[in-house]
C-alpha cells in the first residue's frame, strides 16, 4: 500500500513539501526569505509546517511573512516553542484571528478534514508531550517550556504532569473524533502534528529517546488513539508527520501506521524530502 500511495516520480497528482522546527526567530529577514525561496524552487502544491515556527511575541509576524512569500496553500500546527513568552490560549487565539485575514494560511486544528486527492486527506493538531512514556518521576530533564509558557510555569512536578496530561488528552480527543471521520471518506490520511506519538518515533541522533527524555518528547495519549483507530481500519493507511526532537527517523508502528519525524537544526531550517500522492 505504501508504494502505491507515496511515489517519487512523475506520475503524481500532488507534491507536498514540509518542514518542522524551523525557528524563524533565529534568522534574519533575508534568511527567512531564502528559506521560502528554497520551498518555492521545489514547486509544491501545498506546504506543511509541523510547529516550532517562532516564539509567541513574533509568531504572527513570521506566519504573515510565510503567507506573503509562498504562492501555495500552507497548513500548519504549532509547537511548544511557539508559545514561549506567552500562553497557549492567547497564542492560539492570535493565530486564529490572523488566519481569518489570509486565504492561503491555514491552522490545521481549525481546518478539519482537508481534501488532497480523491483518496487522500490531511488532518492535524499541535499535540503535546504528555509525560506518560518513559519515567517522568525520575527524569532530570527540565525544558524551557516549564519556565516560558504561562500554563506550565511555577508548577511543582505533580501539577506539571497533570497539565501535560491534559494537553496530551486534548490532542488525543481531537484525533479520536476526527480520524474515524476522515477514514470513512479517504483510504490515505496524512496527519500533521508537532510531538511524536510514540517513544520509538522520538528520534535523536539516530536513536529513539530513552526513558529520561521520552516523557518530554512524545505523546502517549495520541499514540494510543492512533493505534486503536488504525487497528480498526486495516485497509486504510495513516502517515504521521511530526518533529519536536530535531532528529530524523521513520517508525512503522503498524503495517498501516507510519510516523516520519523530520530533521531540524537551529539557524538552518530544512525542507524535508517531498511527498508525492497519486
Amino acid at each position: 500500500m505504501l508504494s502505491h500511495l507515496l511515489t517519487r516520480g512523475t506520475n503524481k497528482t500532488m507534491k507536498i513539501l514540509w518542514a518542522t522546527d524551523i525557528h524563524l526567530n533565529f534568522l534574519r529577514t533575508s534568511e527567512v526569505e531564502q528559506f521560502c525561496a528554497q520551498i518555492i524552487e521545489g514547486q509544491p502544491d501545498i506546504v506543511l509546517i509541523a510547529g516550532d515556527i517562532a516564539e509567541a511575541p513574533k509568531l504572527t509576524r513570521y506566519l504573515a511573512m510565510i503567507e506573503q512569500q509562498l504562492p501555495c496553500p500552507v497548513y500548519f500546527v504549532l509547537g511548544n516553542h511557539d508559545y514561549y513568552h506567552g500562553s497557549v490560549a492567547s497564542t492560539r487565539s492570535e493565530v486564529e484571528q490572523l488566519t481569518t485575514r489570509f486565504n492561503q494560511l491555514n491552522y490545521l486544528p481549525l481546518s478539519g478534514i482537508v481534501n488532497l486527492t480523491s483518496s487522500s486527506c490531511l488532518i492535524g493538531h499541535d499535540s503535546w508531550a504528555d509525560g506518560r512514556y518513559g519515567d517522568y518521576a525520575h527524569s532530570d530533564v527540565k525544558l524551557n517550556d516549564y519556565r516560558l509558557i504561562s500554563e506550565l510555569s511555577g508548577l511543582d512536578s505533580a501539577e506539571l504532569l497533570k497539565q501535560l496530561n491534559a494537553f496530551g488528552d486534548e490532542a488525543a480527543a481531537y484525533f479520536k473524533a476526527i480520524l474515524p471521520l476522515a477514514l470513512k471518506q479517504y483510504r490515505h490520511v496524512i496527519l500533521l502534528t508537532h510531538v511524536p506519538p510514540f517513544q520509538q518515533a522520538a528520534w535523536h541522533e539516530g536513536q529513539s529517546s530513552d526513558d529520561n527524555y521520552a516523557p518530554h518528547f512524545s505523546c502517549k495519549a495520541v499514540g494510543d488513539v492512533l493505534l486503536e483507530v488504525m487497528s480498526e481500519h486495516p485497509d486504510c493507511f495513516l502517515q504521521v508527520l511530526c518533529g519536536h526532537t530535531h532528529g530524523a527517523g521513520v517508525c512503522q508502528k503498524l503495517p498501516n501506521l507510519q510516523v516520519i519525524t523530520g530533521a531540524a537544526e537551529y539557524h538552518d531550517p530544512q525542507v524535508q524530502p517531498a511527498i508525492y500522492i497519486e
